[in-house]
């Protein structure tokens, strides 16, 4: 089970940034849905894992989100009694260290373009809804194959199509409306 845990924790965390929007939050979703992965479903089998995982993840993603915006609500009510901080978050997948040499060969307007492209397309899974980026960082993101995305979701294999096939219309027709052709 830790090669499992190894092998997603990257992708989880950036599942949970993408829908938290918090460092610590998404870090904390993603230890929670592996404790309980390892603490309710070691007996499980090991390609059992990924669609339980997932299922998990998003439930806990879920749980955060309902307390966030309980805790935002008194916060905006009781605000005028405090001051505020402003946390500023770094990306900590901007630090990491790539697995080969591919980028040090290319321009830095190449680089910087890919940057931004990728921010802009990030921004637009956050517009999606919530099923719909589910569904998309599943199927594309993880590599989950229909059946088990569906089972991670709780929904038929056609409402994950459905799902996808929205979300990819949707990403395509804003970044084309950016003036981006992938």
């Amino acid at each position: 089970m830790n090669v499992f845990l190894a092998g997603v924790e990257r992708h989880a965390f950036r599942h949970a940034m993408l829908a938290l929007r918090n460092e610590a939050g998404a870090l904390d979703a993603v230890q929670e849905a592996m404790m309980r992965l390892a603490t309710k479903y070691p007996d499980r089998g090991a390609d059992e894992w990924p669609p339980l995982f997932q299922r998990i993840l998003q439930n806990v993603i879920r749980d955060m989100l309902r307390r966030q915006k309980v805790r935002q609500l008194w916060v905006s009510m009781w605000s005028g009694f405090g001051g505020k901080d402003a946390e500023e978050a770094g990306d900590p997948l901007d630090t990491l260290v790539a697995a080969d040499d591919s980028n040090f060969n290319l321009s830095p307007e190449t680089l910087v373009g890919r940057e931004e492209t990728l921010a802009l397309i990030e921004a637009e899974l956050a517009r999606l809804p919530t099923r719909q980026r589910e569904a998309f960082l599943m199927r594309y993101w993880e590599d989950m194959s229909t059946a088990e995305t569906a089972a991670a979701m709780g929904c038929s294999e056609g409402s994950v199509k459905t799902h996808c096939s929205r979300a990819t219309h949707t990403l395509a027709a804003a970044l084309r409306a950016k003036g981006i052709s992938l």
